[in-house]
């Protein structure tokens, strides 16, 4: 697999590199090796032992381009946007601009598309508020996944609580898949009443991807799709698969700038135009307004103005534009391969393990060849509680995330007290999955008396 990009040297006039998946050459090549240097706190040694970072469904690490971009905005430009004349105010609000644009692009989206939030959690309080509350009625259904991250299930229930609408979950196959036939099922049955679906792309406990594009063809073969608000949450999957929102057939997704190696505190609802004109402001403020005078408030007509309340994050949406920049420079093609490799390697070495329980799917792909995951995988260990686990592998240097990571209905469901995860990013390698492997035997070695042989 072979991709253009950057070429750091002067024998190669043309200024590219071309990326070959893991290997290196005399001809101009760039190894995911050569990315992971651009990290540079995966040099931090943890208890003496080399950080070996898979805690990347909970947070990325940052690579410099970003944490330059930061510094460059603080150090050169920093000043509040649209409130001034002067030429630091002007040049702040050219970078929050062209940034805007930047990250709407990475999604295939038009910058008036984009609501610039802090992370995926407010993207969906504000799409819950925003415009459920001025359109969800006494009676209509809202359904969400039964194993969905907090942030995409309490916002809906709490709405329903508020509207006097019927809150429900869509219930899921084996490995953590969506049970397809049964939804149809249900969205038959309340095909009158229903408003809202509201689905992870990719589950942080399960790691199965969603599919979310069968479930928006099942509402137009009930001829229902312009009835229901059909919502994306793409916190786990924007950094691991690629999303054209301008083709989707969705009208709203929300993602987090940290899960994408930029920084925390930035993310954003991409709503489609149709969806935006129902919208209603959530904060009120200086910037969102057009006029205010005592008798009426009239709200701005740029979306990105009138649903930006206060002074924005203007480094960090900067920051976030380099990430966008930093992906699109390795490419999804070699992207995915490496990642798709890199976690199967990881569901065949932990399946060696006989005290290990893998939850979701199993493989990447499916018997078809159709890819059903990513690189986030839980798993359940003999007798020994996650927490435990999780401490045993900090010891050895391997930072991985223990609990029931913000799915207790799922865990409920399927009686996980909790789980532990591992989650892969572009700089993990094979040689870090062996090293978890290793300290997941010592986890046997010192609670042997629990884990039967």
């Amino acid at each position: 697999m072979i991709l253009p990009g950057k070429r750091r040297g002067k024998d190669d006039p043309s200024g590219k590199f071309y990326l070959i998946m893991g290997h290196m050459s005399d001809s101009p090549t760039l190894s995911f090796s050569d990315i992971r240097r651009q990290f540079p706190i995966l040099d931090k040694q943890i208890h003496g032992k080399p950080l070996v970072y898979f805690d990347n469904s909970a947070t990325t690490q940052k690579p410099n381009s970003v944490l330059e971009a930061i510094t460059e905005y603080y150090t050169k430009y920093n000043a509040n946007i649209h409130r001034g004349v002067h030429q630091l105010a002007e040049e702040s609000t050219d970078i929050w601009e062209k940034s805007r644009q930047t990250v709407a692009s990475f999604f295939r989206a038009h910058p008036e598309e984009l609501i610039v939030t802090r992370n995926t959690t407010e993207a969906l309080n504000l799409l819950a508020r925003g415009w459920g509350e001025s359109q969800v009625k006494p009676g209509e259904v809202i359904l969400v996944g039964l194993s969905e991250h907090h942030s995409n299930f309490v916002p809906w229930q709490k709405l329903a609580d508020r509207q006097q609408a019927k809150f429900m979950t869509l219930p899921i196959a084996s490995e953590g898949l969506l049970d397809l036939p049964a939804i149809f099922a249900l969205l038959k049955e309340h095909k009158n009443q229903l408003r809202v679906i509201s689905i992870q792309q990719a589950s942080n406990t399960l790691g199965s991807l969603m599919d979310i594009s069968a479930v928006s063809q099942m509402l137009k073969d009930l001829k229902i799709r312009d009835q229901v608000l059909l919502s994306v949450d793409a916190a786990q999957s924007a950094a691991h698969q690629p999303i054209n929102f301008k083709t989707w057939d969705v009208d709203a997704v929300s993602f987090s700038g940290h899960k994408m190696y930029g920084p925390m505190g930035i993310g954003g609802l991409l709503v489609k135009s149709k969806r935006l004109a129902e919208f209603e402001p959530v904060l009120y403020g200086g910037g969102m307004i057009s006029t205010v005078l005592p008798e009426e408030t009239t709200y701005a007509e740029d979306v990105q103005d009138r649903f930006t309340a206060g002074t924005p994050d203007v480094a960090s949406l900067y920051g976030l534009a380099a990430a966008c920049d930093f992906l699109k420079e390795i490419g999804w093609p070699a992207i995915l391969a490496h990642e798709e490799e890199l976690t199967q390697y990881a569901l065949d070495q932990l399946k060696k393990l006989p005290e290990i329980t893998i939850v979701g799917p199993q493989n990447m792909r499916d018997e078809a060849g159709k890819q059903q995951r990513i690189g986030a995988i839980s798993f359940l260990y003999q007798q020994v509680h996650a927490h435990d686990v999780a401490q045993i592998l900090d010891r050895h240097g391997v930072a991985v995330r223990s609990g029931q990571h913000c799915t207790m209905p799922l865990h409920v469901s399927q009686g996980w007290l909790a789980t532990t995860r591992a989650s892969f990013g572009v700089y993990n390698t094979k040689s870090e999955v062996d090293t978890l492997i290793s300290a997941l035997k010592d986890v046997k070695r010192v609670f042997g008396r629990q884990v039967k042989n």
